[in-house]
């Protein structure tokens, strides 16, 4: 009689024990009788995902769902019940012998299950570490063909690599992207993300049923209206299209850099690569990144060019606005129309070429990649409704067929070649002449003009050389041009007239620095020691005393003396007056009781209270300080100086860029001047400026990106270390960017709720403002634009100096140079050669 009741006792402890260890060994799958009930949860094998129940922060409605585990705890990437939550903790998951899961509620209704292929014998759910939730046969393998169902045929609002987004074409299963409805609802939203078959496949980005944004046709390498799409270290992608399917799916290289693509409710597409390091999500590319991205913008044969504002859209060569007065109030929906209409027959015709351009929408299209690029012409040619023609696959210089047969949408211009492909446009003969008769006088036209400047110059050239050959003066009077005698300060007229400021005496000076005790002294530059001072009246005042020892002279005192007093800027340090008594020269400056920038971006303590905010409102600063010097002020003015340690700042915060010793002026439409005394900073300079003398508004630039890269960073662009290889912060950043983990060169002491995508648009504007070439750097006035602006921004080239150091770095020495320490800085002046 004991014998059956013990043994009924011995299964119950064993179906205990049995569940204390699920639980306990948190198991990455369910078999057939069993369930995981709300609170209790599966695990993958590697513990990168999980499987259960949860709800959104502000919602009581409960999930079943699958979120990250390991790398973002409670980042949803799938849902089941999407569309019918539950209102309790009642929620019961289980799997049948059929091998369909179950989400029963608190009345054992169900409301939501998966479905079967085909039967199983043994069927068992496993969520695997793709955080693919997979119903298979207990006996098959790991290959997604013997699956009987998996998560990842039916995504939400997240790809996750692996994921394939497409149509099974032989069974009609469409793998597409939904948006939730709100942060707080996961039901299916507005906005959807999806290949469209029609025509030659391209994805759409709809809002219901209207197109948002269109992905261009995929042309070997990537999507045309995805320049982003690049190969990198991060992961890989692919485009497959044949008989059965047509997908576009990513791989992660690394498992240890976790990558997503979401869809926002706000129907925002974007990109996200987890941070270790910051530990959070940041974000590397948006489908909509301007106004340009919206789907037919600018109507029939017209092109949007984001970098022609306010008119973006711009008829084709060769037609012109079908509405001319929408067209000049900015509505061009109508688009445009040939000038000459067509005229099929064998001369009647011909084709545009139209470079580095987004390919029109191809719903109405035909593609054979049988052919190559001149049958393709022909085959347009020969076919009155034939509108286009382009290459299908731009890889080993091109090959198949892409022809349209209706009018051309969608079209948008790159100012990189690799965002774009190559169109070839159906026109009018006729219009074609002209159009190439143009375009060739055009390029006359261009020849001229540069070959007349390069005479004109060498002719102002060889003049200047012949007046400075009768002009020049003896040795010691070119001296005696530089002296301390040749500035006539004792006339009080002259001297107010040529720098309106006031004068100091020593006496004055001396009593507001305590006679420039040591207890006063803020620090100490190229020009000499700083002191900090008090005037009678109780403004307090900072003083640079011109050392004796200075390699800097009466000529960069008389410099900023003249330059800075005429200057008048908000971001710019005010000079209140200088001194010359007893051979004492100094200038007096307002004093700035946060000291300088590099006071706080270098130092790990201090850089904390340099939140977000700050930062960017510093970096605008001096961004619309070197502004006003470059183009807004009486002068033209090239500081030649620009660092951390001369942008000094003021109670609040506020940048005023300082220190214009080395300043240059240029006049009417000068741009660039040659010196054979180079004056800066090493680790700021430019490429040209440092190795050839050359200097301008770009010199400026260059350092202004250092200086941005290094506020982002933390760290000095000079004395840089990486444990992963010998280049400066401009060469890591660089790194970072082409690999497209740019984030991870962010000071580590900001907070995790920094907007990622404006962070983003500095490190992107500071790389562009550090290109080899000065040439293709921006203007102050485009940076100021770009950092407070949401346009596109041009891709950036590699920048100056990009080239890995042989640590550690040999001292240098050299007669020609000398060099005054300046808070771990290297300031510079090479001589002129007497």
């Amino acid at each position: 009689m004991r014998r059956p009741l013990r043994g009924f006792g011995i299964l119950i402890i064993h179906s205990f024990l049995v569940c204390a260890i699920r639980i306990a060994t948190a198991e990455d799958r369910i078999t057939a009788g069993e369930s995981i009930r709300d609170g209790e949860t599966v695990v993958s094998a590697a513990e990168s995902f999980e499987l259960g129940f949860f709800s959104p922060e502000n919602s009581n409605s409960r999930y079943l769902g699958i979120w990250y585990k390991k790398v973002s705890p409670g980042t949803v990437a799938w849902v089941a019940n999407r569309d019918a939550p539950l209102s309790d903790h009642s929620g019961v998951l289980s799997i049948s012998r059929q091998g369909v899961l179950v989400l029963l509620n608190s009345t054992n209704d169900t409301i939501w299950s998966s479905n079967a292929s085909r039967t199983a014998s043994n069927p068992v759910a496993v969520l695997l570490d793709s955080g693919n939730v997979v119903v298979k046969d207990g006996s098959d393998d790991n290959n997604p063909d013997n699956f009987l169902w998996q998560s990842f045929d039916y995504p939400c609002d997240t790809l996750l690599p692996g994921m394939k987004l497409g149509i099974n074409l032989d069974t009609g299963l469409n793998r597409f992207l939904s948006s939730w409805k709100s942060l707080d609802d996961a039901a299916e939203g507005d906005f959807t993300f999806k290949i469209d078959p029609d025509g030659y496949p391209q994805t759409y980005l709809r809002k219901g049923s209207d197109i948002q944004f269109r992905s261009g046709s995929w042309n070997g390498l990537r999507w045309t209206g995805a320049p982003t799409l690049k190969p990198n270290s991060v992961y890989t992608y692919e485009f497959v299209l044949n008989e059965h399917e047509v997908y576009f799916k990513f791989e992660i290289l690394n498992d240890s850099v976790p990558s997503r693509m979401v869809l926002s409710p706000s129907g925002q597409l974007q990109r996200f690569t987890w941070i270790d390091r910051t530990r959070r999500w940041a974000p590397y590319s948006a489908t909509i990144s301007d106004q340009c991205d919206n789907y037919d913008l600018c109507g029939a044969y017209a092109s949007c060019n984001i970098n022609n504002p306010p008119t973006e859209c711009g008829c084709l060569d060769g037609f012109s606005p079908k509405s001319p007065g929408d067209w000049n109030i900015f509505d061009w929906s109508d688009g445009c129309v040939p000038r000459t209409p067509l005229n099929c027959s064998e001369s009647g015709d011909g084709f545009l070429k139209l470079s580095a351009v987004k390919l029109p929408d191809t719903s109405h299209s035909k593609a054979d990649k049988n052919f190559s690029l001149l049958e393709c012409e022909k085959l347009c040619f020969d076919n009155c409704s034939c509108t286009a023609y382009a290459n299908l696959d731009v890889r080993d210089g091109g090959s198949g067929c892409l022809l349209w047969f209706d009018d051309l949408i969608d079209i948008r211009d790159y100012t990189d070649i690799d965002g774009g492909q190559d169109l070839y446009v159906r026109m009018a003969a006729s219009e074609l002449d002209k159009i190439r008769k143009r375009r060739k006088s055009s390029k006359k036209k261009h020849v001229v003009i540069i070959v007349t400047s390069v005479i004109a110059a060498m002719g102002v050239l060889v003049l200047g050389c012949i007046a400075y050959m009768r002009r020049k003066k003896p040795k010691n009077q070119g001296r005696a041009a530089n002296s301390f005698q040749s500035l006539d300060y004792s006339n009080k007229d002259s001297r107010e007239g040529e720098m309106e400021l006031p004068m100091f005496d020593l006496t004055t000076i001396a009593n507001a620095t305590d006679n420039f005790s040591n207890y006063n002294k803020l620090g100490e530059g190229g020009f000499g020691p700083v002191y900090k001072g008090k005037l009678i009246e109780g403004q307090e005042i900072a003083v640079k005393r011109l050392s004796t020892s200075s390699g800097q002279g009466m000529v960069e005192f008389r410099n900023e003396v003249l330059l800075i007093a005429k200057l008048q800027h908000r971001n710019l340090v005010k000079l209140l007056g200088c001194c010359n008594d007893q051979n004492e020269r100094m200038l007096i400056y307002e004093y700035m009781r946060n000291k300088s920038l590099d006071h706080f971006i270098f130092d790990e303590k201090r850089s904390r209270l340099l939140d977000w905010g700050k930062r960017i409102c510093i970096i605008e600063g001096i961004a619309r300080g070197l502004l006003y010097l470059h183009q807004d002020s009486r002068l033209r003015i090239i500081h030649r100086d620009l660092k951390a340690s001369n942008v000094l700042l003021d109670d609040e915060m506020n940048p005023k860029i300082s220190d214009f010793g080395m300043a240059r002026t240029f006049w009417g439409d000068q741009t660039t001047a040659n010196t054979t005394k180079i004056a800066g900073t090493y680790g700021y300079m430019s490429p040209e400026y440092a190795v050839d003398g050359l200097f301008s508004m770009k010199s400026d630039v260059f350092s202004f990106g250092v200086l941005v890269l290094e506020i982002l960073s933390g760290k000095r662009n000079r004395g840089f270390q990486h444990p992963d290889h010998n280049h400066n912060l401009l060469g890591h950043a660089w790194r970072l960017w082409i690999e497209e983990r740019a984030m991870e060169l962010i000071d580590g002491s900001l907070d995790e709720a920094c907007p990622l995508p404006e962070i983003l648009r500095c490190i992107h504007v500071g790389l562009l403002c550090v290109q080899q070439a000065p040439e293709d750097r921006p203007i102050m006035a485009s940076v100021v634009l770009m950092l407070g602006g949401e346009r596109s921004l041009p891709q950036p080239k590699q920048p100056g100096f990009f080239t890995e150091r042989n640590l550690p770095e040999s001292s240098e020495s050299s007669s020609s140079k000398q060099r005054f320490s300046s808070n771990n800085e290297i300031t510079f002046s090479l001589l002129e050669a007497r």
